[in-house]
């Protein structure tokens, strides 16, 4: 049964920042020049910054654990898709930048369907965050010094393959205790 969600828990600040990642995607989409974009990922990565720093001192919920990580990768996907779309990107280099988010959404579908996972167990964890600060790296190279894009996606890979053993390997032994 589904328990009805107070309005007070889902309009939190760390939630808001959250969301506000949504259009800020939308809006890179429709937006012209470098500079306009440049603004979008510096709000992008500030506001995720901001809403994990209020989530660490208290102001969690269950909506926002989820809400966040979805609002970054939405936001990461959307950007890389159009920088593939324009053609600053190759599609193995897009594949490659997205990767963890490909596995981690696969993975949270096999932690639903198997007994014994816990899809709610997909934290943020430390190999994770530094995908993520890879993918706004990125995202500030192709904007701002597209030659270094090429450098940072070998990187990504690594990182990506590190943050993927790791949440394969914390659902194994969350399988193992159940």
């Amino acid at each position: 049964m589904l328990m009805p969600v107070s309005s007070s828990r889902v309009l939190t600040v760390p939630n808001l920042l959250s969301l506000s990642r949504l259009p800020l995607a939308a809006a890179f989409l429709f937006v012209e020049g470098r500079s306009a974009r440049v603004v979008l990922v510096g709000l992008a990565s500030l506001t995720d910054f901001f809403d994990g720093w209020l989530a660490r001192r208290g102001q969690t919920s269950q909506l926002g654990a989820l809400l966040d990580p979805i609002a970054d990768k939405t936001f990461v996907l959307v950007a890389i898709l159009a920088f593939l779309i324009e053609g600053a990107v190759t599609a193995s280099e897009f594949f490659i930048v997205i990767s963890r988010d490909l596995a981690t959404a696969i993975g949270f579908i096999v932690a639903y369907l198997l007994p014994g996972l816990d899809p709610r167990a997909f934290k943020a964890r430390w190999p994770g965050k530094v995908v993520t600060v890879l993918q706004l790296a990125a995202l500030f190279a192709l904007l701002l010094r597209p030659a270094v894009f090429p450098a940072l996606v070998p990187l990504i890979a690594l990182a990506s393959a590190w943050a993927i053993a790791d949440y394969t390997l914390m659902l194994h032994r969350q399988r193992v205790r159940s």
